[in-house]
């Protein structure tokens, strides 16, 4: 709706996608969007052009959408909505497009979706590196097979949490948080993975913990074994993620953001890693 976006349900069987004047109102102030936060969302970075990991994060849409069995989506259509809000976008270095489906308005049993472009903040700084906070997420590793409600691993439109999250980092003097568990492992952060280097393997925490898939973690993972490297999936406690080779919290608009403290303690920081990951992500190259 914002710079040309696109919408219209994406639903299976349902039309494909319509231009939409972004001026005029779309959204019903009843719609569960608004007054509960029922829904699923994506948001890609585009990078002169070109959306950064589409097809990852259409899947993990797709995976979000059934953990709150929410209609099965029509991904073609949701695609070329995407490439409908870049298109109509004037011309900028880096974009942003979030992708968006409700449960609908309250009482009518018919979902909502769209699709908006806009461009994206500077994130130098962040590139740059983080002050992190570790903050207790209040819920186990196990959470996901004991507990599936709590929609452990779901990308949510319910943000409130995370979102307070990064308030108390603030106020501790961070820009940004690690969550973790209850039973003590690192997670990941409010919007973005974590990825550990350990010598010459990398580590990303496993899906099976409760975080959301990281859609950077592909492109990653090529470019690491391209350099001789591994990247494995395991939990790691803060201590272990402070004692590394480095630490990144990864995201498909930010990149590799390089955590600079973890809570009071510094460090190491590659730059030119850094830069080939940005590179990777964003593929650029």
């Amino acid at each position: 709706m914002i710079n040309g976006a696109a919408a219209d349900p994406a639903l299976k069987g349902r039309p494909a996608h319509r231009l939409v004047d972004e001026a005029a109102p779309q959204l019903r102030v009843t719609d569960l969007a608004a007054t509960r936060g029922d829904g699923v969302f994506e948001t890609v970075g585009v990078f002169e052009g070109r959306p950064a990991n589409l097809s990852p994060h259409l899947e993990r849409l797709q995976r979000s959408a059934r953990m709150l069995d929410l209609p099965e989506l029509d991904l073609e259509v949701i695609a070329q909505a995407v490439d409908a809000a870049i298109t109509a976008h004037l011309p900028v270095p880096e974009l942003l497009v979030k992708i968006v489906v409700s449960r609908g308005v309250e009482g009518q049993q018919r979902p909502t979706a769209w699709v908006y472009a806009d461009a994206a903040s500077s994130y130098a700084s962040a590139r740059a590196g983080l002050r992190v906070a570790a903050l207790d997420r209040g819920i186990p590793t196990t959470a996901p097979q004991t507990s599936p409600w709590l929609l452990a691993g779901a990308k949510s439109l319910s943000y409130a949490i995370n979102m307070a999250g990064l308030r108390e980092a603030a106020r501790r003097g961070a820009d940004e948080v690690l969550f973790v568990s209850s039973d003590g492992y690192a997670l990941e952060g409010p919007t973005s993975t974590l990825l550990v280097k350990q010598d010459d393997c990398f580590v990303s925490t496993p899906v099976e913990a409760g975080v959301l898939p990281g859609t950077s973690l592909g492109a990653i993972e090529t470019m690491v074994e391209g350099e001789g490297m591994t990247l494995e999936r395991e939990l790691l406690t803060p201590q272990q993620v402070a004692d590394s080779d480095g630490a990144w919290l990864l995201s498909s608009v930010r990149l590799a953001c390089p955590i600079t403290h973890l809570d009071d303690q510094e460090l190491t920081v590659d730059r030119e890693l850094t830069e080939r990951m940005n590179a990777a992500i964003a593929n650029r190259g």
